[in-house]
């Protein structure tokens, strides 16, 4: 008969009282054990971890720091403090850097933005700048994404009408948004989405060495191919391409920064891997919420109305400036990011000591998180009806947009390091919204449950099934 060990005993022991304070506490505030420190509370409710920080961030008045086992050095400063938050991204920007954990993490974006600090980071930033207010390239990235959604995404849509399929939406959107930033980046269109859903080989968030270096091959092919067609059409006439991000940064018209092959791939990855994933897990919460409240959905489909140019209207006939008077639909889609915000966390770690505005002092290497998602459903920031999709909210008694302050609304970041495309962003969510909505109407398939995967990104964990159905236009 085998005997067990001290060690094992003790194991059991613990295991036992982990279970069973578990059971008689599942919702009790996070409590801090000897050794372990507050691991097991979180590991307990893991498959909640959004809604759990924001549970505990209401009782902690906003910020609590997170103590770890003591032999791993796991200490975690949490906040959802606006104040605290404008401190970190903007009063006190240059101490808190993404650190080298985050960077260890996420090699494989390489020198780029999101993975950059200090002057590094400055270099990046100043030649994105510089590119993304180029006029040329704004027009081709709203006529990219209009050509998109024309020659595919509305096809594929009307195909699955006809045939009364179901739909996963949040796939769905997934090959729209890769489609659409591999063309304004690279200049190139993968052909993602189309009635067939072709299998796609590698995605972007896979992080194992084969992928990585099919990743690199392709972007570097791309990156010749790119300088081939730039040298080959000097003397001719270019074709659209010529726009993209990639060849806007080659051409360097300032002169003053030069770029080479390696930061023209770390660029292109980084802006990728935030083009598809943010982008598309914004539409999918944005169109469940929608689908969800068909008051909100007639107020969208009566403001395209009223400002198409005629009743019959094609939604491209909306232009540049037609999409710019959607107001209610502007507010839809900040009310959707407020709840449900595409990055629910964000992490920076202190260089050097200080106080935050809340009183709590930060030691050098502290990790940081500030968490999206309960600054969205804080009762300080947003009121009572914090917790209701009401886009209401955001439009002024004049009918404007109200401006929130980027350090209580974050789903762009706030301060140096908000986000460059927010722009271009909000108009490609809206460009599918109105041409989505004008042409179908989206029913959600029964029982198909919906949750937030435990992700960097916040996706639907079972995706969004749909059944779509043509809309008769004008009604």
């Amino acid at each position: 008969m085998a005997v067990l060990g001290i060690g094992e005993i003790l194991v059991a022991v613990l295991l036992f009282v982990v279970i069973r304070y578990w059971r008689l506490n599942r919702h009790t505030p996070i409590v801090k054990w000897p050794i372990l420190g507050m691991l097991p509370s979180l590991l307990l409710n893991v498959p909640t971890i959004f809604d759990y920080i924001t549970s505990l961030s209401k009782q902690e008045r906003g910020s609590f720091m997170f103590e770890g086992p003591w032999f791993l050095n796991m200490n975690i400063f949490v906040t959802s403090d606006p104040m605290n938050v404008q401190h970190i991204t903007s009063t006190k920007f240059e101490n808190f850097g993404k650190g080298d954990d985050f960077r260890d993490i996420f090699e494989v974006l390489g020198d780029g933005i999101f993975r950059s600090d200090s002057q590094l980071w400055k270099y990046n930033r100043t030649i994105l700048h510089s590119a993304f207010k180029q006029p040329s390239f704004r027009l081709f990235t709203h006529k990219t994404i209009e050509k998109k959604i024309e020659s595919c995404l509305l096809p594929v849509l009307d195909h699955a009408c006809k045939a009364g399929m179901e739909v996963d939406l949040q796939e769905l959107f997934q090959r729209l948004t890769f489609d659409n930033i591999c063309s304004v980046v690279l200049g190139f269109d993968p052909n993602c989405l189309s009635i067939e859903f072709p299998e796609v080989a590698v995605g972007i968030e896979k992080k194992h060495k084969q992928s990585q270096e099919i990743i690199d091959q392709m972007l570097y092919e791309q990156i010749t191919t790119s300088k081939f067609k730039m040298l080959s059409q000097s003397r001719t006439q270019a074709d659209d391409s010529q726009y993209s991000l990639l060849n806007v940064l080659m051409n360097n018209e300032s002169g003053k920064e030069k770029v080479d092959d390696k930061f023209l791939r770390d660029t292109a990855i980084n802006l990728l891997a935030a083009g598809r994933d943010t982008i598309s897990s914004g539409l999918t919460w944005f169109f469940w919420l929608v689908a969800t409240h068909p008051s909100v959905e007639a107020k969208i489909l009566e403001e395209i109305q009223e400002n198409l140019p005629q009743i019959k209207g094609n939604w491209k006939d909306l232009g540049v400036e037609g999409l710019g008077k959607l107001v209610y639909l502007h507010a839809a889609v900040s009310e959707a990011l407020r709840l449900y915000p595409p990055v629910p966390l964000e992490h920076k770690c202190a260089l050097k000591s200080d106080v935050l505005p809340s009183g709590h002092r930060i030691d050098a290497k502290t990790m940081i998180i500030y968490s999206l998602y309960s600054m969205g459903r804080m009762e300080e920031i947003w009121g009572n009806d914090c917790l209701k999709f009401r886009p209401e909210r955001w439009i002024s008694k004049g009918g404007g947009i109200i401006q929130v302050p980027s350090y209580k609304f974050i789903a762009f970041n706030a301060g140096p390091r908000s986000c460059l495309g927010k722009n271009i962003s909000f108009n490609e969510i809206k460009m599918i919204a109105a041409a989505v909505l004008w042409n179908f109407q989206i029913h959600l398939v029964e029982g198909h449950p919906i949750s937030p995967s435990i992700s960097i990104i916040l996706h639907m964990k079972h995706g969004l099934k749909v059944i779509v159905t043509k809309r008769s236009i004008g009604t």
